[in-house]
């Protein structure tokens, strides 16, 4: 009797099998490891058109702009090595891009 229905359920999911076979597999999204942790200077070109050079030294980050005026930013929370800020500017650093915010203008990514 067991035999019986196993050969009825086997040949019930015979076509769903033979369906899956013929769809082709899709191809797989590229995948970038976003836990590396960040070269220790990198280069950035924004949006904006604007080239900087990101310097990480752990618990802080030295933002050097393209006319050689630096600015060192401090973790925030300070056990973290994403966000930093000084003062009234910040960034975020997720993977290869960069979110950069000034005070008083629009925030703008950057991609390395």
């Amino acid at each position: 009797m067991a035999l019986r229905r196993t050969f009825r359920v086997m040949l019930a999911l015979s076509p769903l099998l033979v369906a899956m076979a013929c769809v082709p597999n899709p191809p797989k999204a590229a995948v970038t490891d976003v836990s590396a942790p960040q070269p220790r200077t990198a280069t950035y070109t924004c949006a904006d058109g604007v080239r900087m050079t990101i310097e990480n030294l752990g618990t802080s980050v030295r933002v050097v702009g393209p006319d050689g005026a630096s600015e060192d930013m401090l973790a925030s929370p300070a056990n973290q090595n994403s966000r930093y800020e000084q003062a009234h500017d910040a960034i975020v650093i997720d993977g290869r891009e960069a979110l950069v915010m000034k005070a008083g203008s629009t925030p703008v990514t950057c991609k390395r």
